[in-house]
Formats: C-alpha cells, structure tokens, sequence
C-alpha cells in the first residue's frame, strides 16, 4: 500500500473515522506533518482541530532514531531499549530540556492568542502521518488521558505490528489503515513526503484562506 500523500491518507482516516461523525470530535495533530492531515479529518467529521505537543526524545550519536519521549508536562516515555543505546538518567535530562523549551517556543508560535482546546469530556482523535516507534504518540496519549476525554482514539495510515501493540493500552480505540512486516520508515508508504513547516503550520491553526484545502 503506497499513499499518494498525506492529504489522501487523511481522506481515507476519515473514511475509518465516519462513525464519530455529529459527535464535534477534537482532532490532535501531532506536528508537523500530521497537522494538514488532523485539518481534514475534523472538517469531514464535523469537529474541530489542535495540536497536542510532544518531542522525541533521539538516541546518543542517533538523533533520528527515538528512545522515547517527553510531553508539555515534562513526563517522559522511555522505550525498552534506551538504556542499550546509551541513553542514560543525565543525558535524558538534557534532552528533556532541550525538548521543553521547543514546546514552549512552538506553543507560543502555534497558539499565542488562545490557550490549547479543551480535551475534557470529548472525543479526541489523535493523528500522525505514521508510526514508527510510537514513543510520541505514546507520549501524546498519556497526556491526554489525564485530561479526562470522553474517548481517546489513536488514528493514524501506517505502522508496524509491534508498534501498535505498544500503543493499544494507551488508548480506547486504534484505527490504523496499514500495518506492514517490512517497515523501515514512515516515508517509504507515500509518494510524496514533503516536510510541513511551521509557517503552515501557523496559517493552518489561525484559519487563514490562503491555508492548503483538504
């Protein structure tokens, strides 16, 4: 399975998504890809839409590959496999730090002008353009669950097996389109994986009519 784009997948997480349609879901992007996607799916299914803010936490010698995660509140998920990989109590503080102060910097970018929607007693639809790892989307859902939502979903075009099997108990409910054997990265499953920036990112959550349609 070969996704044309991310708006293509978002359309067909939609589809998945039809029965919270009328139910005025909050849909959470996890930036910044997923951000255009989250657009989408809260238009077709009549909600609205955020960003929920967490940061990878990547490997000594290995940024791009995750250890684990931190969200807003400073709590950290750390994958089986940190330790392995040389990430120990000291360096995962630094980083931690270092992932703190890009939350706050994009908070105030993304939503200077109004505080974060409320996720309480809704249904909330977190979205990412795929999973790898699952340590951010983990991460995100953990923090959402103190919220209180009504229902936490987790939806999301790609992963692997083993990757859903971490989140599942994080959430209420899954929806993933595709779950390959041979995964190495998100990106192989589109055509066109082209980075969203913060400048989109910025027009997409204030609205504005020049923002890329769904």
């Amino acid at each position: 399975m070969l996704f044309e784009n991310r708006a293509q997948a978002a359309r067909l997480l939609a589809d998945g998504l039809a029965g919270y349609g009328g139910s005025n879901p909050l849909v959470l992007a996890i930036p910044r890809g997923a951000v255009p996607m989250a657009q989408i799916i809260a238009d077709r299914l009549g909600g609205e839409f955020d960003v929920v803010l967490v940061r990878k936490l990547g490997a000594p010698g290995n940024r791009e590959f995750a250890v684990g995660a931190v969200d807003e509140t400073g709590w950290v998920y750390l994958a089986p496999w940190a330790r392995e990989s040389g990430a120990d109590a000291a360096y995962i503080e630094h980083e931690k730090q270092i992932e703190l102060e890009t939350m706050r910097r994009r908070r105030a970018q993304y939503s200077p002008l109004r505080p974060p929607r409320d996720p309480a007693g809704r249904v909330v639809i977190v979205t990412d353009d795929g999973l790898a790892t699952g340590s951010t989307m983990i991460a995100a859902l953990h923090a959402l669950r103190a919220r209180q939502p009504q229902k936490l979903v987790c939806a999301v075009p790609v992963a692997p097996p083993q990757t859903l099997g971490k989140v599942e108990p994080y959430c209420d409910e899954l929806v993933c389109l595709y779950t390959p054997a041979d995964f190495r990265a998100v990106g192989q499953f589109y055509r066109d994986f082209d980075q969203v920036d913060d400048a989109e990112v910025i027009s997409l959550l204030r609205g504005d009519p020049g923002a890329p349609p769904g």
